[in-house]
């Protein structure tokens, strides 16, 4: 998820250490996001993973504002939750906590919470079709040609060529 740290090196200490403690390792279910791996787990188990286990649910209600900051919750699978998480870290400290409840703090915190958010739901909802799309052209081009649209239905969508001044 794209992020913009207000502290690049805290943050980057952050991921650094999370990454060497995992050492490379994964769940059983192909899980290897730092954040999303149980701290000490033999053998290593991602959050789901040990939920499922438990019979737990696998959904956390994600605060995008923080807590602190705002009531609204969305439900969201707790590994990924956990990645929200941490990318609320990113954040000045202040913003997160705002532990004397000032209003343009919750404001930012508003903004941030839902920045992060829509990232992670461009993540999970559209770069997996623009892969697929980018495949399926390379799929097409080898038997049909470079211009295997033309002639269908999808010849519509072809881009337009900018006019010439």
């Amino acid at each position: 998820m794209p992020n913009r740290p207000e502290d690049p090196i805290r943050s980057y200490q952050r991921k650094s250490v999370a990454a060497r403690r995992t050492a490379g390792r994964s769940c059983k279910c192909g899980e290897s996001r730092p954040e999303t791996l149980v701290n000490g787990s033999r053998p290593t188990i991602c959050f789901a993973c040990r939920r499922n286990q438990l019979g737990q649910t696998t959904l956390d209600e994600h605060h995008p504002a923080g807590s602190a900051n705002h009531a609204a919750t969305v439900p969201i699978p707790v590994n990924d939750h956990q990645t929200l998480t941490d990318a609320q870290y990113d954040w000045p400290r202040k913003t997160w906590e705002n532990p004397e409840g000032s209003p343009l703090l919750a404001g930012a915190a508003s903004i941030r919470g839902y920045y992060d958010t829509n990232s992670y739901l461009t993540d999970q909802l559209l770069l997996w079709v623009a892969r697929l799309l980018e495949a399926l052209d390379e799929t097409l081009r080898e038997p049909l040609g470079p211009d295997w649209w033309a002639g269908t239905k999808l010849e519509e969508f072809r881009p337009k060529p900018k006019p010439k001044r």
